[in-house]
Formats: structure tokens, sequence, C-alpha cells
């Protein structure tokens, strides 16, 4: 029998619920959103795409990684709380860097991320104690912070291009170490059935607030947009009401189906923490997809009628693409079936792209938002479809 911890949650107490600290954490991420996607429109272009992912990565595993300390540990004990508080401070800060993380403050980003990462497994560690059953797993995880944390440091010292060279392999470290469970040599394996053992409705519930915060992203980004045009013709109040119908019908896609599922599918899962590794993985992508058309929607509210430059195409139909990729992926996990009518979306949307020349930005981000009004039109018809067959076979 594994030995229990008084900080740990008793997993016989029920659903595991998101604590208050937990939300007011995620302010801090609302900031870093925020963050990276005014970066991503102020460098938009091949190199700015490649380093807002870098920062966009580096954000979400510092949040999915406590996420995941959150479901083994009690928020609500005063010693998980004041982990919690100092993580926001130190996040706070590396969000404010964030505008200038590949030019000045690169080094203050890594401490700050790496100070995280590493900050808060040896404070986990040093709770669980020696003998505790989840000890090797966070020997593995500080092991695993700390080489990451090598190339993240040794970025921020050469700069340029080896920087970017050397966060790539850091991302990749600590997005992919995980999915081999933490090996490391003479520490071993985690075994996701063993050590793993997390709450299906809190782990999915997390997520699902971390892309309302996505959504709120999009939203903020259309209204700041709005307040800024000084005369509001028609094209700009078009464009805006178009931007909030692809916040809403994007949001339809995710939440009308698979959300709650979800969490019903790692609670029956035969390897709850190998499923809630995968859902993470494809929340990451899921995530940035909708900061990618955030971005898209400032641009076509600002200049309704503008021509439609190659970086537009970028996050006003790619964007969407990699969204309904990723939902498609998302609801495999859950459902094992793909929808048809994100293949069709995403068929669609390609389909889009070798005509953007002879569009202005408003009616190409209509036909974007087009595709998801009626992707969401069916789900909707699906959804009820399914309700009905199961009432008439109740009758």
């Amino acid at each position: 029998m594994q030995p229990s911890h008084s900080l740990l949650r008793n997993r016989g107490e029920g659903i595991a619920s998101v604590s208050f600290s937990e939300l007011l954490f995620d302010l801090i991420y609302v900031f870093a959103v925020t963050q990276v996607s005014h970066y991503l429109l102020h460098h938009l272009d091949w190199l700015g795409f490649v380093q807002s992912t870098i920062i966009w990565f580096a954000v979400w595993l510092g949040w999915q990684h406590t996420t995941w300390v959150t479901n083994w540990f009690n928020p609500n004990i005063r010693s998980i709380r004041i982990l919690l508080f100092g993580l926001m401070l130190v996040g706070l800060v590396m969000a404010s860097a964030i505008p200038t993380a590949f030019d000045g403050r690169g080094l203050v980003f890594v401490f700050c991320y790496a100070g995280i990462q590493i900050g808060r497994t040896i404070a986990v560690l040093s709770m669980l104690g020696k003998h505790h059953h989840l000890t090797p797993n966070f020997r593995r995880i500080l092991g695993w912070f700390i080489i990451s944390g090598f190339f993240w440091i040794a970025g921020a010292l050469q700069g340029g291009s080896i920087q970017i060279v050397f966060w790539i392999i850091a991302v990749i470290c600590d997005y992919t170490s995980p999915m081999f469970g933490f090996y490391l040599p003479f520490l071993g394996k985690s075994h996701s059935k063993e050590e793993w053992t997390v709450d299906g409705h809190h782990l999915t519930e997390r997520s699902q607030l971390f892309v309302i915060i996505a959504f709120g992203e999009t939203i903020l980004m259309t209204g700041a947009s709005l307040s800024e045009v000084e005369v509001w013709t028609l094209p700009i109040i078009l464009a805006t009401i178009v931007s909030v119908l692809s916040s809403l019908s994007m949001w339809w896609v995710y939440f009308d189906t698979s959300s709650e599922a979800g969490a019903e599918k790692i609670k029956e899962a035969v390897d709850p923490g190998l499923l809630g590794l995968k859902y993470h993985a494809v929340h990451v992508v899921l995530v940035g997809a909708l900061i990618m058309s955030a971005v898209g929607d400032e641009l076509v509210v600002m200049h309704p009628l503008g021509h439609v430059p190659l970086e537009g195409i970028f996050v006003i139909i790619v964007g969407p693409i990699i969204y309904l990729a990723a939902n498609l992926v998302y609801k495999w996990l859950t459902y094992k079936t793909i929808p048809i009518s994100h293949v069709a979306g995403i068929v669609v949307l390609l389909l889009i792209i070798p005509f953007y020349k002879h569009l202005n930005l408003l009616v190409l981000n209509s036909l974007s938002v087009s595709v998801f009004v009626m992707i969401s039109i069916y789900e909707l018809r699906g959804t009820e479809r399914s309700r009905n067959k199961i009432n008439k076979t109740g009758e």
C-alpha cells in the first residue's frame, strides 16, 4: 500500500475541485497570455512566430507542472498555498520580461522560468521527504528541469540564433521528458499507472479554465482594438462583429461536445496519468492557436479593408486550422472518433489560402468564421440527434 501524506489530496473525498488560490494563480497567466499575443503582433514574421512559440511553451509548461502539483497536493493547505503565491510573484516577473526575452532580458526570463520549475520541485521534495512513493518521480522531474535549465541559461547568455536553438532544445526537454517517464540513468523511469495518480475532473477543469483565459484574450484584443480606432466606420463595426462571432463559434467547437467528456474519460481510464499527459500535450497547441487567432482579430479590426499580407494568412487561416486539428486530436482521445466536420473545415480553410491576394482582411476573416459557424451548427444538430436517439431508446 502506498504511504499517504498530510499535504496530499484525499482521493476518497470525491471530485477534486479547483480552489480559489488556483484561480488567483491563473491571473498571472492572463497577463502572460496577453504578453505573448502582443509579442507575436509586434513581431509578425517567421522569426517572431518561432520566438513567440518558444515563449508560449515556457508559459504553458510552467503552468502545467504547477497544475499537476495542485492535483496531487491540497491547495487549501497553508504551505501549498504559500508555494502558489511565491510562484505567482516569480511568474509575474517572468511575464513582464516577455517583450524583451530575446533582446536584453533573456536572463531575467529564464531565471524566473527555471526558478519556477526547479524551485517548485525542490519544495515538493522537501515536503514529501525521502521515503514517500512520489519522491523518486519528483527527483527525476528535478533532474530534467536542471538539464533544460542549462540550455535555457546558456541560450540567454549567447543571444542571437544560438539562443533560439538552445531554447528550442530546452522546450523539447521539458515538453517530451514526461512522455518517457522522465527517464534518467541511475534514477530510472516513472510509471504513470503507479505514480501519476491524478484526478481527471480537476485536470480537465484546469485545462478548460486556461482555454477560457485564451478566449478572454481574443475578446479583449478585439475590444481594445475597437477602442483605439478614432472613427467607427461600418467596416470596422462589421469586423468587430465578425471577430466576436469567431470567438463564440470557436468556443462552441471546444466546449459544446467534448469538455465534460474529457473528465469522465480520464476517470475511467486504466492509466489516467498517461491520458492526462496527452490532454495537456494537445492543449498547449490548442491554446497557442487561440492566441494566434486573437492576433488575427486585432489585425482585422484595425484595418478591415486592408490588403492581406502573408502574415495575415498565418494568424487568420493557419491559426484556426491548427485549432481545429488540435480539437480533432482531443476528441479522438476522448471519443476514439474523428469528427468529419473538423476534417471538412480544415480542407475548406486550406482551399481559401490560394485566393488571399484577391481578398481584404474583413472578407478573409468572414470566410474563416463562416467555417466555424457551420461546424458549430453541424455539431449542435449532431448532439440533438444523439439525444433524441437516447430518448427514443429509453422509451
